[in-house]
Parts: structure tokens; C-alpha cells; sequence
């Protein structure tokens, strides 16, 4: 079964079922914005609270493929997604796997140039966009040549683009007469950009359909359950875990905010069995509680079952702190990459909490394994580099054969992540391979450090960089970003680290913000910018 034929059959089963619903709380119409929509006619949408029904989430997806198709745009054909999450944005999506075209997501907080760069390397001839990103695409819009349509997904639509909500109305909801073959390219999407500009990520059919599978087989979602989705759609990581829902045929819903209040209430109030986290938000949510601004007792968590965690590294502290207030959770953790279609390729797993910290096993339908330059596997405790095999793995980096060629090797994806496996099989994540900071001929792996600074009880956030050092080549330098109110100094972060080894200790402590990116993966190449040449006397040791 492909993806598709999954939203056709839900439609068939459970037409009248809530399929999507959206949260916006930038619509709270002040006071108890739940209480004010027990006021609203039922059916009546707000701007709160819109939700749409399986029946209706497949007529909006069949509409917009046959408006594709009446513009000219099919098989091969590339249809770009600039939106923020909204009821529309899967709908569109599905439409452009219908119409056999190949479905292009941008990140939302793509700088002008970054959004052409991608619109140009993706060969993308259709763009979708929403109000939010309007600035941008005027600034742009006369230089994008290979763009031969825009649709609008908002009200006072520009002259230079046409109305979504006009368009698709004309157009009839039954299915295109569309063959899809597991083979077929279904989307390009783009890695991080965390060392510059992205790449751009093929996958066909199959790896959207395997993704789906793996999700649910993972986490065992069924008609009952109801996800919260937070992260942005346009990553593969949000919505392949929403895959699972598509599969069971559950409901989700989408919140467009992050404070630990918003999670909660919606946790609440739509009855949410399932919430994927980012390690911050997480984070987040434990602060609030620790200083009192937020009482689970004025929620009603009660059928919230599973919170898992993926997008980066989990401190263990983290989790053992989550369990204390919510030891009721199960709690699981994936790992992925874009390039295997996001979540999944290593799993957890609910059962194996007992080894909170590793990434897991070989997810459902993958092969892993842990390799040296030569790509001989290594034995157990000992750090390579993590490839990975399956279905889901990308068909190629779009337009870039070298890249292609350097990141899969016999089949095998290397991921670029450092790791060491236990010896009972279970992955340890140690670090990017290119963020190895190399200190008197010793390797430091940044996460480790990072990981056990956050277990301090002022630190918040932490962030482990390279800085050039005349003698030892680099040293490693901690970005730290303290608890709100706390009282910490350098001296006391220097006292907390004489329990690692003295080469594995940071030589620089640097208090500021750390920046991460929509998915929660710290932006390094940002810190190294702002720090890589800056005088550190004043705000570090001075060693």
C-alpha cells in the first residue's frame, strides 16, 4: 500500500472522524481560550480551532492534484511547500503525491536567499506559500525563472501569485486517474544546512511507505490514540512520525506554539495519548514545573501514554527528571537522518528505558552498523562511524553525484555520526564526525561533555565547540546557558567538571544563549562564527 492509498482508505473507513486539528494560540481570544469555544456553534471553525475530517483532508488533497494537473504539472514535475503548520499543509501535500509530482518542503525560517538557493537546486516549477513568508518571495520572486505558477495560501492574495482558496475550489474532489509505483520520486527534501547551505534529499514512494510502517510498528498508534505534533511539517521528522497516525487512521493535532502552558492545555483538552518532544521543549516543561508557574493538577494528563524524543542527542538527566514527574510515561527515543527518511533507523524501543542514553537497535525493516575508515564493523566500545541500510534510505542527493557518491556505499547510508555499540547491542551516539575536536592528539566528542554539564542543576542548555590553540592544536570550549535565576559562575562550572578527565575538561566557559534549529539540533557552525575568533579573557578562565 502506498502512502496515498492509506488517506483513501481512512477517508473510506472513518469519513466522518477527525482527522487534523490546528491549534493556533496566536488566536487566543484571552482568558480560557477552551472554555470560549464550548460558545461556538458546533462545525463553525475559529481561528483558534480549525479541524478538518478523513473525508475531507481526501477531497482537499484530491482537488489541489487535479488544480496541479489543470496547471500543467505532473509526473517529475517539482512542487514546492513554504508554509507554516496549518490544516492546509498536508492536504497539499498528499495533492502533490496524487498529481505524481514531487513534493519539495522549505523550511520556514529560510532566510530570501536561501529559500531561492533551494527553489533553484530543486528544479521546483510551483510554489506554494502562506502569508508569513510574503516579504521573502517579493524580494525574489523576479529572479525565480524556473517558478512558472505561485498559490497563495492566505487572504488578500498578491497580484503576482494566485489564490489557493479560489483556485481549488473549481476543482473537482474525485481522485486522478494517477498510477503511483513504489519506484516513483515522491519528494526532495533538505538536510539541516547546519555546515552551510542544504543539500537536497530524493526519496521515492517506497521510503514514504516504509516510514509509515516503521512509525507505527515502533509505537503502536491505533485508531484511538491521538498524536501532538509541535515541530515544523516540512521536516521529515514530524511528519513521518505523524505517519503512524495516517496508518492507524487516528487523529492528530497540530499546535502552533511550544510553551510548556500550550502543550499541556492541548495535551489536555483534545485528550492526546502521544506528544513527540524536542529535548528544549521538553527541558522547558520540567522548569516550569520545578518553579511552580505551571501544576499538572489543572490538566487532565490522563491518557497521555508515550513521550519519545529524537532530532538529537537526549541527555540521561533529562529523562530520569522526566520519570519523577510523570512516572506513569512510557518513554522512547528514535534516531535518523533525512537522508533515511527521518525517525526510525535506530529505535529504542519502550521496553529498554533501563539503557536511557543509547539510541537503540536497528529500528523496524533497517540494518545498522558501526564501521571504521575501511568499513569493517568494530567491536563493542569502540567509536566508528554509523552506516545504515534499508528501504527508507534516499534514492540520491539531487544534482550533486559527488556527494551521492561519498554518502552511500554498497547500499550502505554513512551517516556522518559518530557511535560505539554495548555489548548487548545497543547504540551509543558520540558525536557528528566532523564536530571530533582533537586536543594534544586526544579525540573529544562534544556530546559527551555536553551531556554531562546539563546535569547540573543551573544549566539549561550546553554546547560544546573546537577553538584553534597554538599548542594542542584545538580545545574544547562550553557554551552554557543557565536556568533562569540562577546563581552560577565560572568557578563553579570548572569545580563541577574536575569529575571527567582533566583532557576531556572545557577549557573556555562561555555564558550566553545556544541557538538551535527547528528540529532542536544545536547550530554550531553559528557558534563557531561568533566565536571563533573573539577575545575570550573577559568571559572565560583565561587558561
Amino acid at each position: 500500500m502506498l502512502i496515498t492509498e492509506y488517506l483513501e482508505r481512512n477517508a473510506m473507513l472513518y469519513p466522518d472522524e477527525v482527522a487534523l486539528v490546528e491549534i493556533n494560540p496566536e488566536f487566543n481570544p484571552g482568558g480560557n481560550a477552551w472554555k470560549e469555544l464550548n460558545l461556538v456553534e458546533p462545525g463553525q471553525e475559529t481561528p483558534f480551532r480549525r479541524e478538518i475530517s478523513w473525508e475531507d483532508f481526501n477531497c482537499r488533497a484530491n482537488r489541489f492534484a487535479n488544480l496541479l494537473l489543470a496547471n500543467g504539472v505532473g509526473r517529475g514535475d517539482k512542487v514546492a511547500i513554504l508554509l507554516m503548520n496549518c490544516l492546509e499543509w498536508l492536504p497539499i501535500y498528499f495533492g502533490v503525491l496524487k498529481a505524481g509530482a514531487m513534493a519539495v518542503p522549505l523550511n520556514y525560517r529560510y532566510a530570501a536567499d536561501e529559500i531561492e538557493y533551494c527553489l533553484d537546486l530543486s528544479d521546483a516549477s510551483l510554489l506554494v506559500f502562506g502569508p508569513e513568508f510574503e516579504e521573502r518571495i517579493e524580494s525574489i520572486k523576479d529572479r525565480l525563472t524556473n517558478i512558472k505558477t505561485m498559490f497563495y495560501v492566505g487572504a488578500n492574495c498578491p497580484d503576482y501569485a494566485l489564490s489557493y482558496f479560489k483556485f481549488i475550489s473549481y476543482c473537482r474532489s474525485r481522485k486522478p486517474e494517477i498510477t503511483l509505483a513504489p519506484s516513483d520520486d515522491a519528494a526532495i527534501y533538505f538536510s539541516s544546512g547546519t555546515t552551510g547551505f542544504p543539500k537536497a534529499i530524493l526519496h521515492n514512494q517506497e521510503s514514504l511507505t516504509h516510514a509509515a510502517i516503521c512509525e507505527q510498528a515502533h509505537h503502536g498508534q491505533s485508531h484511538d490514540d491521538c498524536f501532538l505534533c509541535i515541530p515544523p511539517l516540512y521536516h521529515t521528522g514530524a511528519k513521518m512520525h505523524w505517519f503512524g497516525s495516517l496508518v492507524s487512521g487516528g487523529k492528530a493535532v497540530l499546535l502552533r506554539g511550544v510553551s510548556p502552558e500550550w502543550i499541556l492545555d492541548a495535551v489536555s483538552h483534545e485528550q492526546v495519548s502521544i506528544v513527540w518532544l524536542l529535548v528544549p521543549w521538553a527541558q522547558d516543561i520540567l522548569d516550569a514545573l520545578e518553579r511552580g508557574d505551571i501544576d499538572t493538577a489543572d490538566y487532565d494528563l490522563s491518557r497521555w501514554r508515550l513521550m519519545h524524543i529524537g532530532a538529537q542527542p537526549v541527555p540521561p538527566s533529562l529523562i530520569r527528571r522526566w520519570k519523577e514527574r510523570f512516572p506513569q510515561h512510557q518513554y522512547d527515543t528514535n534516531y535518523g537522518l533525512s537522508e533515511s527518511i527521518g525517525p526510525g533507523c535506530v529505535h529504542l524501543g519502550v521496553e529498554n528505558i533501563h539503557k536511557v542514553g543509547a539510541i537503540g537497535k536497528a529500528g523496524f525493516g533497517w540494518q545498522v552498523k558501526v564501521v571504521d575508515e575501511q568499513g569493517q564493523e568494530m567491536p563493542p566500545e569502540t567509536v566508528g562511524e554509523l552506516v545504515i541500510k534499508g528501504p527508507g534510505v534516499m534514492t540520491c542527493y539531487y544534482k550533486d553525484p559527488e556527494a551521492t557518491a561519498a554518502a552511500l556505499k554498497a547500499g550502505w547510508l554513512y551517516s556522518g555520526d559518530m557511535a560505539k555499540t554495548d555489548a548487548d547491542g545497543f547504540i551509543f551516539l558520540v558525536d557528528r564526525k566532523k564536530d571530533v575536536i582533537i586536543t594534544g592528539g586526544e579525540n573529544i566528542y562534544p556530546v559527551q561533555i555536553e551531556d554531562f554539564l546539563r546535569g547540573h542543576a543551573s544549566i539549561k542548555d550546553a554546547a560544546v565547540i573546537g577553538r584553534a590553540h597554538k599548542r594542542l592544536g584545538e580545545i574544547a570550549s562550553a557554551i552554557i546557558d543557565l536556568k533562569e535565576g540562577a546563581d552560577c559562575t565560572v568557578e563553579d562550572i570548572e569545580n563541577y567538571c574536575t569529575a571527567l578527565p582533566r583532557y576531556k575538561r572545557p577549557r573556555e566557559i562561555i555564558f550566553d544563549q545556544i541557538p538551535r534549529n527547528p528540529t532542536g539540533k544545536i547550530e554550531k557552525v553559528k557558534l563557531r562564527q561568533k566565536y571563533g575568533a573573539l577575545d575570550l579573557v573577559a568571559q572565560q578562565t583565561g587558561k
